[in-house]
C-alpha cells in the first residue's frame, strides 16, 4: 500500500517549509561535517559542504516536486481482447529504493524526495562523511511524516547508520525487501553494490566527458564551452575531462594557445600528446606529456584536463566511444550534417551540438530534480527523474474468460 498523492504531496510542501525554518540548523551540522572532514579530494568536498545556495537547491527541488503529477497510475497502453478482455499497462511504484550515497547531504533531499513521491518507502545509506548533515534532514524527513498525520515514519523514510562491513553484510542478507538500489557516487562504491546487491542496480556511472572541436567550429565558442565544462564545477560528473581538437581547423595552433591561457587562468593541469607539447613548450612548460593511454578512461573530478589531436570526425567518434564513460559528449561545429552524424553516432546518455556538457542535470533538463544520472541503457539513460522512477504492471478485467 502506498500513501495516496495528496497525502506525499502535502509531506513534500511541509518538509519544503521545514527545510526553510531550519536551514540554520542543517548548515551548522553540516560545518561539523566540514571541520571533521581531513581528505584532500577536492570534489568530494565541494560535494559535502552545504550553504545557502545548496539549501535553496533543496527547498526548490522539493517545491517543484510538490507541484509535479503523480508518476503512480498513469496508463501506458490499452487493449481490448477480442473475447472482450480488458487490459491496461500502468505505471507502479517499486516498493523500497535504496539510495547510497557518498558526501552529498542534497541527495537526502533532491533522490530522497524523488523517490518518496514515486510512492516508494526510502532506505537512505550516506556517507560517514556526511552523517551530521544527513541525520538533521531525516529528522526533518520524520517531522514533516509526523505532521501530516504518518505515526511511524520510519516507514517510509529511514537512514541506515552503517559502517562498510554492516552496508555489505546488509545487501547480501537485507533484513527487509529491497527492491532497487541507486548508488550515487564514485566507481568504488557502485562496483561494490553492484558486487554485493541481490536486486536491480541503477548504474549513474562516471562522467569522463568529451569536448570534440570540428573543423568548422566557432573558435571563441569552443574556448567558452570547454572552459565551462571544466571549470565551472570540478565535482560534478558532467564536467569535461577530455577535449579532442581537429588538425583541420583553421588557425588551430592559435586556437590551442587561446585555450591554454584560458585554462592557465584556473591552474588547470593540462595533459597532452607530445606534437601539442612541441608546439606549445615555450609558452607553458608545465604541459605534461600522455603516458599511459589509460588516462583516457579516467575520470577527473579536478583541476584536469588531456587535450588530444586527430584527423577526422569518424576518429573523434571511434575515440569517445571506445574510452567516455557513457554520460556525455559535445561537438563545436557551424556544420548541422556533421553535428547530426555526431550525435546520432555517439554512444552517450546525452548528446550536445555548440554546447557545455555540464547541462546534464534534472534541473536542467526540466525534469524537476534527478535520481540520478544512468549511464547503462536499461531501465532509463541520463538524468532520472519522476517520471522514470516507476516501474509498470498489467490491469486485465474480464467476465469469466477461460483460455
Amino acid at each position: 500500500m502506498i500513501l495516496d498523492i495528496k497525502t506525499r504531496n502535502n509531506v513534500l510542501s511541509t518538509m519544503q517549509k521545514l527545510v526553510q525554518q531550519n536551514a540554520e540548523i542543517i548548515i551548522a551540522a553540516n560545518q561539523k561535517d566540514m571541520d571533521a572532514y581531513t581528505g584532500g579530494d577536492l570534489a568530494m568536498k565541494d560535494r559535502l559542504k552545504v550553504d545557502d545556495a545548496k539549501i535553496d537547491s533543496m527547498i526548490a527541488s522539493l517545491g517543484q516536486l510538490s507541484s509535479q503529477e503523480d508518476p503512480v497510475g498513469v496508463e501506458r497502453f490499452a487493449f481490448t481482447h477480442p473475447n472482450g478482455l480488458e487490459i491496461y499497462n500502468r505505471t507502479a511504484s517499486f516498493g523500497t529504493v535504496l539510495i547510497i550515497y557518498e558526501s552529498r547531504p542534497d541527495v537526502t533531499i533532491e533522490a530522497g524526495g524523488i523517490a518518496f513521491k514515486s510512492g516508494n518507502k526510502i532506505l537512505l545509506k550516506g556517507g560517514k562523511e556526511a552523517l551530521n548533515s544527513n541525520l538533521a534532514i531525516v529528522d526533518l524527513w520524520h517531522k514533516a511524516l509526523l505532521e501530516n498525520g504518518i505515526e511511524n515514519p520510519t516507514r517510509w523514510v529511514e537512514y541506515l547508520n552503517y559502517d562498510r562491513a554492516t552496508t555489505q553484510a546488509f545487501l547480501k542478507a537485507p533484513n527487509q525487501p529491497i527492491d532497487l538500489i541507486v548508488p550515487r557516487g564514485g566507481e568504488r562504491l557502485i562496483a561494490f553494490v553492484k558486487e554485493h546487491a541481490q536486486c536491480p542496480v541503477i548504474v549513474s556511472g562516471r562522467g569522463n566527458n568529451f569536448v570534440y572541436v570540428h573543423k568548422d567550429a566557432d573558435l571563441e565558442m569552443a574556448l567558452s564551452i570547454i572552459v565551462n565544462a571544466k571549470t565551472a564545477k570540478i565535482s560534478a560528473c558532467n564536467a569535461v575531462d577530455k577535449v579532442l581538437i581537429d588538425d583541420r581547423l583553421p588557425h588551430k595552433q592559435k586556437f590551442e594557445a587561446a585555450l591554454l591561457e584560458r585554462l592557465t587562468e584556473f591552474s588547470v593541469e593540462v595533459i597532452a600528446e607530445p606534437s601539442f607539447i612541441e608546439n606549445h613548450k615555450a609558452s607553458h612548460p608545465n604541459l605534461k606529456p600522455i603516458t599511459n593511454s589509460e588516462i583516457w578512461h579516467e575520470e577527473f573530478l579536478d583541476y584536469k584536463i588531456v587535450i588530444g589531436t586527430l584527423t577526422s570526425t569518424a576518429a573523434a567518434i571511434e575515440k569517445i566511444n571506445t574510452y567516455s564513460g557513457g554520460h556525455s559528449a559535445s561537438i563545436v561545429t557551424t556544420d548541422k550534417q556533421a553535428a547530426t552524424n555526431f550525435m546520432a553516432a555517439i554512444d552517450c546518455a546525452a548528446v550536445y551540438h555548440n554546447a557545455s556538457t555540464r547541462f546534464t542535470d534534472g534541473f536542467e533538463f526540466g525534469l524537476g530534480g534527478e535520481l540520478a544520472i544512468g549511464t547503462d541503457k536499461l531501465h532509463q539513460r541520463g538524468p532520472i527523474g519522476l517520471q522514470h522512477l516507476v516501474t509498470n504492471k498489467w490491469y486485465v478485467h474480464g467476465n469469466g474468460q477461460i483460455r
